[in-house]
Parts: C-alpha cells; structure tokens; sequence
C-alpha cells in the first residue's frame, strides 16, 4: 500500500501545484497578505517530507502514515482517501467563485493640530503705541492722528481709568504719507534732536539770568514748598541749630584767640564743623522734596541720607582730625594759657544753647517715633529720620564735649598743667571721632536699602493672602525709600479659576454659548480663544491694579508697588 500511495502522489503533484498557484494568485489580488498564511496549510506525507501546498484544511484532507512498533518489529498504517482531480478542481472553483468576505472600512481618526505661527518683526506692528509717542518718534501732529483708529485701554496710572491708544502699524503708515519716505522721517528726527539740545542749552541760560534778575531786583514769587519745609519738622530743627551752632562757632573762636586754650579750639573747630553739617543737611532736605522726574523716578528722597553720610565724614575730618591734631600738638608743645574766665562764661552759654537745640531735636524725634509706632531709641538707631538723627547726635556730642572742655580747662587752671588742657582737646576729637562713625555707618546702611519693620511686611502679605484671586505670595521685599515712603515687591501666584471667573460674570452666557456652537472649524476654535484670551488678560491686569490700590489705601506708607505675576 505504501508504495502505491507514494506513486499517486507523484503522479498528482504537477496538477496540485498548477492547481494550488492559480489560486494563490487570485487570492494575493485580493488580499496580499493571505499567501503567508495560506502557505502555511502543508500536507506531511509520513518520514518523506514531500511539502504539497494546499487550499484549505477542510477542502484538501491530510495524508500520512502513522508508524508504531508494538512488540518486535510489528507495524499498523493509517491511510486516509486521496480526492481525485476532478473533485479538487470542482472544490477550487467553487471557492474562487464564492464572494470574498466583507470587510470593515478602516476608520483613521486624525487629530487636528493648530500650525504654529511663526512671529515676524511684522507681528510687532500690531503693538499699541500712545499719542505722546507717536507724535515725538514719528513726527506727527495731534491733527494727524486724528484720522487714525482710536483704541481704548487700560491705564497704567492711578489718576486715570482708560487713555487712547494707536496701531503702531497706523502710525508708521501716516508717518510715511506726510514725511514720504523713511530717509525723510529720519531728517526730521535728527533736525528736532538738534532744536532740543539748543532748546535745552537757551533755556539754561534763561533760568540763569532769571536767578540774577531776582538778586538784583528782589524776589517777590510767593514763597515756595522747599521755603515752607523749614518752618515745620526737620527742617526746622536744622535751622534753628544752624542759627546756635554758628553764634556758638563764632564766640568759641574768640575765646580761643584770647585765651590759647587747645581745648576751646577744639569747641571753637566743632561748632563751626557742626555748622557747616547742619548747612549741608538743610540742602539735602531741600533736594528730598522736590518733584520726582524721568531721570529720578522714585524721586530725591533718599538726599537727606546722603547728606547725614556727607556730614559723618566732615564731622570726622574736621571736627575729630582737627581737635586731634591740637591735642598732639599741645602735648608735644605745652603753652601757657591766659585767663580762663572769658572761656568759662562762653562755655556756659554754650552748654545752655546746645541743650536748648538737643531739648529741640529729642521732641521731634519722639513725635516722629511715635508716629511710626516705634520706641524711641528703635527709632534712632535706625536712623529713620537723617536729618534730626544728625542733630540729635551732633548736639549730644556738643554737650558732652563741653562738659569734657571745662572740666579739663578747671584742671590746668588749679594745677597750672597744660597738659590737661591737651587731654581735654583729644578727648572731645574722640568723642567726635566715634559720632562720625555712627553716622556713616547708620546712613551707609540706609542708601544700601534697607528692610521696613516685620510686622508691616506681615500686614501687607495678609492683605495679598486674604484676596480670593491670590493663591500664594512668594518673594516679597519691602524697602524703605526715606520720608516715609515704602517700595513694596512681590511674586503673586494668581489663581486662573477665579480671573476667569471674574471675567465671566461680565459677559453675556447665551451669546457665548451661541459663539461656542457656531465653532466648526480650527481656525473658528483659534479666533474664538484669541478674543476671549486676550479679554481674561486684560482682566487679570485689572485685578493687578485693585490689589495695588488697596495696598496704597490701607497703607498710605507705601508709595510704590511692583506685583509681578508668577
């Protein structure tokens, strides 16, 4: 039987085959990828390995010869019936004519993807640019921008609600249809530059002129805010230690040509260094008031600390230098002194003038320090107020400083030593020396910005805390400006629930729901979340200013602040 089977085989491959290509071909042009698994349908002839490809499983039936040895040697063989020709081409026909099977269509679902703009400088001509600028940069008249689009938006300032702007893209437009060119632009610039800088330098001039009209001829303008200032204040107390320190100045020097005493020129050289402090603590203060400007934004406050500094230094060089270098020398070359009585009495009225100006100084400071919610040694340690620090400490240095002047003069007069004298002039150079240093450093740390109190940073993070827009403050710096005036900094963390919120109660629900439904398209999704983006920014900024201006309200002492969103 086996040898049979085997020459049927063979004798059907060649139809098998042909057959079998056939149909592989038209299944590939039907669907390519079944071949891999049609030639996968093999028929196993037993230990022959002879591979004949096949339609089907269940069209072509399997062929083998199962061999088991059971005992010694005894075998069984399994055959199966062999289709002949003609029912294998009668089955391959009737499936090439059977439909293919219906298949799904392949459903692709394409995300769409907004393209990404690229921003030119052209995109900049969408910028908003404001009158003033318009006409300096572009050389236009108001007349001129008339005829453009006028665009209302937020201010920037706190006295006004909305200003006009422009499209810089309108600008440029009406400044090359009036000038005609961009060369042409630009010599008009260059001509207008060179009429300001003459402008600047007539003007100059003028005001020169005006100052020696008014010496000459008197001044009869009403008087001034910077006048006004020394009337009330600090600025009153300096003048009145100005008037004392220069009657005492000029009455110790005197003494110490009448008597040769090292220790009254000390007191004569510190009333007239204290003088000239006082002088230059008074220009100081009227530089602090004066209006603030382009060049000095934040304005001239922190004068008067450079003025305290400017005083510590004279006071330094000419009051200790001084007095030390006649203490050196009188103890190096001791002279005789004169009679002392003179140098006494001036001495006593000195003392009475000095306490009177220190009586003075101690009053304003305490009332500044209670203004402030301060102590007072808090207050004058931290050098708050420069001005009346400087008085203060100056006075105090005076009083001492006679003290220390007549008692050294009482010793040489008893003794007849004028070495005592020499100690007395070396010991009021000390204690003049260590009132510089004070100064300086007091002063040196107040223009390096200093910190306000803790529990005034404390109240003002509260009050950003406490706002429902707020979510966290981050990075807040106070600084004291001088004069009672305080810059505020901080990171805001705003929370974009509620700014949009706030922004969607403005608006009008059924015309937004209209708007989202008439969405069909990316481009509509695109100008659809540009006007409404560009509207919670602009909210967003309004929540800025409130939260400024409530700062401001609630703590008048802070005159600048800076919310930078995070």
């Amino acid at each position: 039987m086996l040898p049979g089977l085997a020459a049927a085989a063979a004798a059907h491959r060649c139809s098998w085959s042909s057959l079998c290509r056939l149909r592989l071909r038209c299944r590939a042009a039907a669907r390519g990828s079944s071949d891999r698994r049609e030639r996968q349908n093999l028929v196993t002839f037993g230990s022959f390995s002879n591979i004949v490809p096949c339609c089907t499983l269940n069209q072509v039936k399997l062929y083998s010869t199962n061999v088991q040895k059971e005992g010694q040697g005894s075998q069984t063989h399994k055959m199966e019936k062999v289709p002949s020709f003609d029912e294998a081409a009668e089955n391959i026909g009737a499936e090439l004519k059977a439909p293919l099977i219906k298949q799904e269509p392949l459903q692709v679902r394409v995300k769409a993807v907004l393209k990404k703009r690229e921003y030119g400088p052209k995109y900049t001509q969408n910028n908003f640019i404001t009158g003033v600028r318009a006409m300096n940069e572009f050389c236009l008249k108001s007349s001129d921008l008339e005829q453009l689009r006028k665009i209302r938006r937020r201010s920037p300032h706190e006295d006004t609600e909305s200003f006009t702007v422009y499209l810089r893209s309108d600008v440029e437009a009406k400044s090359l249809e009036v000038w005609g060119s961009p060369e042409a632009l630009a010599r008009e610039k260059k001509l207008r530059k060179e009429a300001e800088i003459e402008y600047r330098e007539r003007l100059f001039r003028n005001q020169k002129i005006l100052r020696e009209y008014r010496d000459f001829l008197g001044n009869t303008k009403p008087r001034s805010r910077t006048t006004s200032i020394f009337f009330k204040g600090p600025g009153k107390v300096v003048m009145v230690a100005i008037c004392i320190n220069g009657l005492n100045c000029f009455f110790k020097f005197l003494a110490w040509i009448y008597t040769g005493s090292a220790s009254m020129f000390s007191e004569a050289v510190h009333s007239l260094s204290d003088t000239c402090n006082q002088a230059l603590l008074a220009l100081g203060i009227s530089k602090s008031v004066q209006t603030p400007d382009p060049t000095h934004p934040y304005g001239f406050s922190n004068m008067r600390y450079i003025a305290s500094l400017i005083s510590g230094v004279g006071i330094f060089m000419m009051g200790a230098g001084l007095s030390w270098y006649h203490g050196v020398m009188g103890l190096l070359n001791p002279q005789p002194i004169e009679s002392l009585l003179w140098a006494y009495c001036i001495l006593a009225g000195s003392l009475v003038s000095e306490g009177a100006t220190l009586l003075v100084a101690i009053n304003e400071l305490r009332r500044s320090a209670r203004a402030k919610g301060m102590s007072f040694y808090k207050y004058v340690m931290e050098s708050r107020d420069p001005s009346t620090n400087v008085i203060l400490l100056e006075d105090t240095a005076a009083v001492l400083g006679v003290t220390i002047a007549a008692t050294c003069m009482g010793l040489t007069s008893i003794t007849g030593n004028p070495l005592y004298d020499s100690l007395g002039s070396l010991g009021v150079g000390t204690l003049l020396g260590v009132v510089s240093a004070f100064l300086i450093y007091t002063n040196t740390e107040a223009l390096l910005g200093r910190s306000i109190q803790p529990e005034q940073v404390q109240r003002l993070t509260e009050l950003l805390e406490n706002d429902p827009s707020v979510r966290a403050i981050h990075d807040v710096k106070a600084t004291d400006l001088g004069l009672g005036k305080v810059r505020f900094k901080a990171e805001v963390d705003f929370d974009g629930r509620v700014v949009t919120r706030s922004y969607l109660e403005k608006q009008d629900f059924d015309q937004m729901l209209q708007e989202i439904q008439e969405v069909k398209t990316p481009e509509e999704l695109e100008t659809f979340m540009l006007k409404h983006g560009e509207n919670i920014i602009d909210t967003l900024g309004a929540e800025v200013d409130r939260l400024e201006k409530e700062l401001k309200k609630r703590n008048p002492e802070v005159r600048h602040v800076d919310l930078e969103i995070l």
